[in-house]
């Protein structure tokens, strides 16, 4: 009999390096799977259908909450985004842990539905370290970057008083971030790490 997988949630804050800590640690667990969410904003460049979102038109997307095909769903800036339920369900029971990418909204409303889901919030050193990331990303202009730095801060604030997280990483450092990762898949998930590069201390 296969025992089923765990489900692994990361939260964290625009800029925080959630989204490539999250890519390293699925090349080091070829036994994980990650969670697509179905949101009705339009494809940006390079995003394919499946496998960066499920691309769905309001209709489509209120029919997939009429027929409860989603565990949780919310409204962002005008387009929605929620994680269907049976591709989760699928993964658990062929033994796969699931890894999945939520706002510390989604992940309130996620854990009604699976409140056994292991938490793990990964949080910048400090806002002013946020700002200067996102300003080196160069993608957004000064008003969005405002907004996203307001949105941290309460998103760390509801995170710290209405979240279930059960690990908080602080992602000062990528490689250090990613040890400390991956030191708790491994016993979480009890599984061991393919490649475990000793992290240099550049500090």
């Amino acid at each position: 009999m296969v025992k089923p997988g765990k489900l692994i949630v990361f939260s964290a804050p625009s800029g925080a390096g959630k989204s490539t800590l999250k890519d390293a640690l699925m090349s080091r667990f070829p036994s994980l799977r990650y969670s697509v969410s179905a949101t009705t904003r339009k494809p940006r460049p390079g995003e394919q259908e499946g496998v960066h979102y499920f691309f769905r038109n309001q209709d489509e997307f209120r029919s997939m909450i009429d027929r409860q095909e989603l565990v949780e769903h919310m409204q962002v800036h005008g387009n929605y985004y929620g994680t269907p339920r049976t591709p989760i369900l699928k993964a658990l029971q062929e033994g796969h842990s699931v890894i999945l990418d939520l706002d510390v909204y989604g992940k309130v409303n996620f854990d009604k539905a699976f409140p056994d889901a292991l938490g793990i919030l990964i949080v910048p050193p400090s806002l002013e370290e946020l700002e200067r990331r996102l300003v080196a990303r160069k993608s957004d202009d000064e008003e969005t970057i405002r907004v996203r730095l307001q949105n941290a801060t309460r998103e760390l604030e509801f995170a710290t008083r209405e979240g279930k997280y059960e690990y908080t990483v602080v992602n000062d450092n990528f490689h250090y971030a990613l040890e400390e990762l991956t030191r708790i898949l491994e016993r979480e998930i009890g599984e061991t790490a393919q490649v475990r590069p000793q992290a240099q201390d550049k500090r």
